[in-house]
Parts: C-alpha cells; sequence; structure tokens
C-alpha cells in the first residue's frame, strides 16, 4: 500500500515487508507484553502471545517509506563505560552477569490509551543514573496514560514520567524519584564482535517475579529494519531467546556490560520461516540518543527531513533507488530526481530503504548532509540541509 513521504501506516499489526525483498521472516515482533494475556493456559500462552502481543504493542514496520529522517549525534556518554569488553573464546558465566545487573533491571507497566482503547502493557528498563534515569523502548510507552516502574526487590510500582520519546529509534527515556539507585554498566562502543556470548534478560510474557534470563551469541551487526515510525539501523542480531515482555530490557556481553536494549524478534509467516533471529539497538545508539532526549523536556525528538520516497534495488546491489521527490523539499533543491539511485549518506554505504531512512532520521532539521548518488551510470555528489519533518 502506498503511503505518503514521511508517514507511517497507523495500525497496530505489522506487516510483511522488511528491508530485503528476498526476506525470509514475516515480520519483527515487538516485545511489550499484555498482562490479560497471562491468565491463558501456559500452554497456549507459549503458542499464541507473539501474536497476541502484536495487537496490543507493536509498532514496527511499514512497506514503503521514504527517507525522512533523524538528529544530531551526541558526544558524551549514558553512563560511564568499563574498560572491559567480551573476549572471544571467554566462557560465559550467565549466574555472574545476571547478578551484576539484576539491581539496574525494571519493570514498566503502562495504563495505555490507544485507538483501540484502553488497556494494559508490560515491558523493560533500565536504570542509567543514579537519581532515577531509565531508558527503555519507545513503544513501551507509546500512548501511555500513566508509567509505573517496579525496581528490584520492591514491592510497589512508582511513578514514572516520561523525559522524552524518539519513536524513529523507538528508544524513550524515563525518570523516577530516587537516589543512589544502581546504575547498568555501559560497554565501549562497537566492542560487540559477531560470535561474542550474550544473555538477554526482561520480563517476558509478565510472568511473576524476577526478569526471565536467556544466552546465546552475537549473529549478525549492523541490521537495519523498516519500522511503524521510520526504520532502525546498526542493530545486533542475537540467537538469544527474546519474548513479549523483553522489550526495553538489556543485551549483555560476558562482562555484564549493556551492549544493547532488546527491541524485536522475527518470526514466520506461512510461506517463511524464522528461527532465533532477535534484535537489539546497539549501545551506541542508545547513549547518543538519550543525550538528545534529556533536552526534549518530555516531548519527542524532532527529526530531520530530505523529502524522497525510496525502494529498495532488486539486483542484490547495495543502496536505494528515488522513486518520488517532494517538490520544495530539501532533496528537489539539490537536484535530486526519480530514479536516481542513493549510494552513501555522509560517506557511509547505505544499507537499501531502511538505511537510508534511518541515516537520514539520526540527523536534526538545519544539518548538513552529504550525499552520493548515481543517475545513468554517473556519480554525482551533493550537500544540503535538511528541514523539519512534517508531520502528516
Amino acid at each position: 500500500m502506498t503511503q505518503p513521504p514521511d508517514s507511517a501506516t497507523p495500525d497496530t499489526e505489522i506487516s510483511n515487508s522488511w528491508p530485503s525483498s528476498s526476506a525470509v521472516v514475516d515480520s519483527p515482533v515487538i516485545a511489550r507484553r499484555s498482562r490479560g494475556d497471562r491468565r491463558a493456559a501456559v500452554a497456549v500462552v507459549f503458542c499464541v502471545i507473539l501474536a497476541a502481543a502484536v495487537v496490543i504493542g507493536a509498532r514496527l514496520v511499514s512497506s514503503d517509506h521514504e527517507a525522512a529522517d533523524v538528529g544530531p549525534s551526541a558526544t558524551s556518554v549514558v553512563v560511564r563505560s568499563s574498560k572491559s569488553s567480551t573476549a572471544a573464546g571467554r566462557g560465559l558465566d550467565v549466574a555472574k552477569v545476571v547478578s551484576s545487573i539484576s539491581p539496574s533491571v525494571v519493570k514498566v507497566s503502562v495504563d495505555i490509551n490507544g485507538t483501540a482503547g484502553s488497556g494494559e502493557g508490560v515491558g523493560t528498563g533500565l536504570i542509567i543514573s543514579a537519581d532515577g534515569e531509565i531508558v527503555t523502548n519507545a513503544h513501551v510507552v507509546v500512548d501511555a496514560a500513566a508509567v509505573r516502574v517496579l525496581l528490584p526487590g520492591s514491592t510497589e510500582p512508582i511513578t514514572a514520567q516520561v523525559i522524552g520519546t524518539d519513536s524513529g529509534n523507538d528508544l524513550a527515556l524515563l525518570q523516577v524519584k530516587g537516589s543512589g539507585l544502581p546504575v547498568a554498566r555501559f560497554a565501549p562502543k562497537d566492542s560487540a564482535q559477531v560470535g561474542d556470548q550474550v544473555v538477554a534478560m526482561g520480563f517476558a510474557l509478565d510472568l511473576p517475579g524476577d526478569a526471565s534470563v536467556t544466552s546465546g551469541i552475537i549473529s549478525a551487526l549492523s541490521r537495519t529494519m523498516l519500522t511503524q515510525t521510520g526504520a532502525l539501523n546498526g542493530l545486533l542480531q542475537t540467537d538469544a531467546a527474546i519474548s513479549s515482555g523483553n522489550s526495553g530490557g538489556p543485551l549483555l556481553n560476558s562482562s555484564g556490560e549493556v551492549i544493547g536494549i532488546n527491541t524485536a524478534v522475527a518470526r514466520s509467516s506461512a510461506v517463511n520461516t524464522a528461527s532465533n533471529i532477535g534484535f537489539a539497538i546497539s549501545s551506541k545508539e542508545i547513549q547518543k540518543v538519550v543525550e538528545q532526549l534529556r533536552t526534549t523536556k518530555g516531548g519527542s525528538r524532532v527529526e530531520g527531513f530530505l523529502g524522497v520516497r525510496v525502494d529498495d534495488r532488486v539486483d542484490g546491489g547495495r543502496g536505494a533507488i528515488v522513486s518520488r521527490v517532494i517538490a520544495g523539499s530539501p532533496a528537489d533543491h539539490l537536484g535530486i530526481k526519480e530514479g536516481d539511485m542513493i549510494r552513501k549518506v555522509n560517506g557511509e554505504v547505505t544499507e537499501g530503504q531502511a538505511g537510508l531512512i534511518a541515516s537520514i532520521r539520526d540527523l536534526s532539521p538545519g544539518d548538513s548532509v552529504t550525499l552520493e548518488y548515481v543517475r545513468a551510470g554517473k556519480t554525482i555528489v551533493g550537500t544540503v540541509r535538511l528541514e523539519t519533518r512534517p508531520k502528516n
């Protein structure tokens, strides 16, 4: 279904789209967990929970996005990173990892006011400052009339304020009252490597008690994904089990450092099969976005706008094909035309439709962007200043 540029389909069901035309998954499944489903029998829960959670919490994916875009890169980090990182071949002591991070992992409960009515949802959050800052997924708190956090060892939830959201990058920053809270450690940026052993934590299925723990490896780096509100890039792929309710929970290296925030899983369709394919937003992206969200004062981060609709290439190459240029937009001023193939954004190779959308939305209005694009076999390089992304 064709959509206007820079828009997102408002439904909560995930479509069959994927950044690659040869995708072998039906869709990513977001993991905010409904409390109501917990009443079902355990056997039924494990068969149907992913589909049920999509209706309540999913906000990922649409099939015909354009390159709309986002904000300035922050230079400071969320928390001090330790100097250690996951070492190849090191044995994974899951109990030790869990012991080190558990005091910083919280349950996030929301009262939802959405187009389908009101309800409740559950996700996971991570304490990132001693005075009560908590990071989670934006889709965990979207449409929330109230947000509550249950700290480890507590019996009563406390009210949380949403400081800011970045739906394009699926991150949100919360604030609770407190001091001296245990703070999670972030791994050095770009330290995760394919094959590293990892641990995932979160309140899977909103099961009673403490967070669930699973383990696996890093299966791939720098994945891209179209979402309901834009696109995600730089994702970590893992085979550690991620379920509904895990959203916003940490993905950890063998030293107990945060390398990502769990955000989605791929699921099978009638014709395609997906097994053990989960995705986490990287530590690098989290730290950058959180610095930006600290300045939004309860609002959403403002995204930049290029003004093109793009499609994936169908010949197996990298880059994105321009299918429409918005009149009067920055892309139009630059001279980009329908049929051009955008190959690089600020010197970085574009990973298809999703990669271009994410690269632009990771910039802000007023930022300059240099594009390398190809027309009739000729390479053209140009720089243009982004504008504010239209709301409609």
